[in-house]
């Protein structure tokens, strides 16, 4: 492999990362917040400089496409590096004084899974909560897709990154530039964080929540400056406008591509996996919300309508991976309960913000099993798996059949370990689930208006490399244990 273009590669993404402190030091100055400023500008200087330093040491180097395995190990380490220099403005302000705390912190940010290990989060500076937040808007960018909107310019084809962050199936190829796929992309998903944050400001949030929330909802994060996350502002119009947009996040942003360059909207009805998706989402509010009037004791419209509003917020922000709060889930019936803790596993749709299993592998497997069902009674028939009247190779049905036991057996392992720290049960075995699939909130001790601040130290880490391999879909950062893998 050639190290030095994965050097070069990454000198340049923690200099972006540095730049983008840039935002948080203004927050920081507008505030007041002196000491804060002081740490996000050495936290920018430090980042910029080793940035600097990976990029000039190997500013010579022969610049070329990059190979499969290089792709895979700069994303890897790409997620790697920004989540340790993401801790510098925690440790040095002193918010986070644990690097334990601060990486997992940093990690959640950037990962887009809005686990925090934070109890009082509206006494940190302005500045802080703000780089909290922005973690979300950089990741769900997409470190890597925000990186090869530039290579180009480097001499350095991106292909293979772009394959090493998206390892699941993929059908649609967007445009034959990957450079100008990359900026259509971004143009959107930037459209719909400024979309957001207007509106939300028109719901009389403050600027400064409006921003937040848009970069926590878009990147389908969960993060949120308040310490009751949504349900401090007890707003209907400002919970269905988050559902709303929510949702959008964990749409495929295919789709969004092709309605904004082609101006139909018809390509949402046509395309199953959407249509999968949507159904999950409404057959699981309209169970929850029977649930929650018959528990409740429901008589008026008023209460019926709360009722489906709390219903439909939490089953699109956990079904999103989002992870937002405006009601308590753990006090539901237990059926609704065990829906959202399902819709964990699974994630929102293949090319969004989200993480999970994703609803187009789930939506596979169950056409997969269906044939094989047919295949009982008919043993001769050729019965093939398709999606959207197209056709789906053996190949890609064993790829996803081999993510799903993998996928399954990372999530048996990593609640192991969890329950051997002495965790309970309940915690130890839902944890894993919302890091791998980028929630946030789980069950137990780590519910969603709890916190991971009680955790042990060896549990942060194990729930911080499954927060980072439900990230990348598990595959990029496996594939560096094989020893093949090294070889020339």
């Amino acid at each position: 492999m050639s190290k030095a273009v994965m050097i070069n590669i990454l000198g340049v993404v923690l200099v972006l990362f540095a730049f983008s402190m840039i935002f948080s030091v203004g927050f920081s100055v507008y505030y007041n917040e002196t000491e804060t400023t002081k740490a996000l500008l050495w936290s920018m200087f430090i980042t910029f400089l080793v940035g600097a330093i990976f990029w000039l040491s190997t500013f010579r180097v022969q610049k070329k496409e990059l190979r499969a395995r290089e792709g895979f190990a700069i994303v890897a380490l790409a997620w790697g590096f920004c989540s340790l220099f993401g801790t510098l403005p925690y440790l040095i302000s002193g918010t986070i004084p644990s690097f334990t705390d601060a990486f997992f912190e940093s990690v959640s940010g950037l990962t887009t899974t809005g686990a925090s290990i934070l109890t009082e989060i509206e006494a940190l500076p302005k500045g802080i909560l703000f780089w909290r937040n922005f973690t979300h808007l950089f990741g769900g960018g997409g470190i890597i897709v925000m990186s090869i909107a530039i290579l180009p310019l480097l001499g350095i084809g991106g292909m293979q990154l772009f394959k090493a962050e998206t390892s699941g199936p993929a059908k649609d190829k967007l445009s034959p530039r990957l450079k100008d796929t990359a900026k259509i992309l971004l143009l959107i998903y930037f459209g719909l964080v400024v979309t957001l944050a207007i509106i939300l400001m028109l719901l009389k949030m403050s600027f400064f929540d409006a921003l937040c929330h848009s970069f926590a909802a878009i990147a389908t994060g969960g993060f949120s400056p308040k310490n009751l996350s949504i349900a401090f502002y007890d707003s209907p119009a400002i919970e269905y406008t988050l559902a709303i947009f929510m949702f959008f996040s964990g749409v495929n942003f295919t789709l969004h591509y092709k309605a904004v360059n082609e101006k139909k909207i018809s390509g949402y009805l046509k395309n199953e996996e959407f249509l999968f998706f949507t159904s999950i989402l409404a057959v699981v509010t309209l169970v929850a919300t029977v649930c929650l009037v018959i528990s409740r004791s429901v008589s008026d419209f008023t209460g019926f309508e709360k009722a489906f509003r709390d219903s439909l917020f939490q089953v699109v922000t956990m079904g999103t991976s989002t992870g937002y709060a405006t009601d308590n889930y753990e006090n539901w019936p237990f059926l609704p309960q065990a829906l959202i803790f399902i819709l964990l596993f699974l994630g929102p749709c293949a090319g969004s913000t989200g993480g999970g299993l994703k609803q187009i592998r789930i939506l596979l497997l169950f056409k997969h099993a269906r044939n094989e069902l047919r295949r009982l009674i008919h043993p001769n028939a050729v019965i093939l798996v398709r999606l959207d009247r197209m056709p789906v190779s053996q190949e890609v049905m064993t790829s996803i059949l081999s993510f799903f036991m993998i996928y399954m057996g990372t999530y048996v392992i990593a609640s192991l370990l969890l329950t051997a720290c002495g965790l309970d049960f309940l915690t130890a075995f839902t944890a894993p689930t919302t890091c791998l699939s980028g929630t946030g909130p789980a069950f137990g001790s780590v519910g969603n208006f709890e916190n991971f601040g009680q955790l042990p130290s060896f549990a942060k880490y194990v729930l911080s490399a499954c927060m980072i391999m439900g990230r990348v879909e598990l595959y990029t950062i496996l594939i560096l244990f094989s020893r093949t893998f090294w070889k020339n």
